[in-house]
């Protein structure tokens, strides 16, 4: 699932007429990226939810088949419904399968395929997420979640003191029981349930120190598109 139903204020004005995630780098959309990514990684059948300026997602990107792919659009009207509740109001087209979760608006290097053993491995389990974190951007110094010996760790004072802080990189796999009794028309966010699934000591993770940008201003717009053709 490609999460793209945000509606970009500190990208504004130009997501005023453009959703994000249809922005350019490099000359194709920067949702395009994450499809192809997927796409050379072997995921073939992917869902994408959009709410605002819904049918500009739907135009350019259309089934996927240009793609390679096959995609399956949830629409959240009148707004969207936070990433929790965006991912419960698609739980009716997941396959009863490990569900990789990206968002639409990342640049990044990180390879896809490196997650297929994850997904096996998830298979096993009823109730289970596997997270990439990624070093602490300038804006986000104090980081999510604590990372240590191959996994997440509850927020205990002697944790505190035993792990760093690191930050969620929007790149994980969860099994679809997680989102199984989550109202699908509810606006919920997705940071507390990750919080509440660590505390259960159900979520691995890893940490990822190649290129990883999740773009929301003008300005880190700018700097990836510089790094784009920067790399021709």
């Amino acid at each position: 699932m490609i999460l793209a139903a945000g509606r970009g204020e500190r990208l504004r004005p130009l997501t005023d007429t453009t959703p994000k995630p249809l922005l350019e780098v490099g000359g194709k959309p920067i949702i395009q990226w994450q499809i192809e990514a997927l796409a050379r990684a072997g995921f073939s059948r992917m869902v994408i939810n959009v709410s605002w300026l819904a049918q500009q997602f739907i135009d350019t990107l259309s089934d996927g088949h240009a793609f390679g792919v096959d995609i399956l659009w949830s629409l959240e009207h009148p707004t969207p419904l936070e990433t929790a509740g965006g991912i419960a109001h698609a739980k009716h087209l997941f396959a009863d399968a490990p569900i990789v979760i990206v968002s639409g608006d990342l640049w990044h290097a990180f390879d896809y395929q490196t997650l297929l053993p994850i997904i096996d491995h998830l298979k096993t389990k009823k109730r289970g997420a596997h997270l990439v974190m990624v070093e602490n951007p300038d804006y986000h110094l104090s980081g999510d979640f604590l990372f240590g010996e191959g996994k997440l760790h509850p927020a205990t004072p002697d944790n505190l003191k035993r792990y760093p802080k690191l930050t969620f990189g929007n790149i994980g796999v969860y099994t679809p029981e997680l989102f199984a009794a989550l109202d699908p028309n509810q606006p919920r966010k997705l940071a507390p349930l990750l919080s509440g699934w660590i505390d259960e000591g159900i979520v691995s993770a890893e940490r990822f120190d190649g290129l990883w940008r999740n773009i929301g201003t003008v300005e880190e717009l700018n700097d990836v598109r510089q790094k784009v053709f920067a790399q021709k």
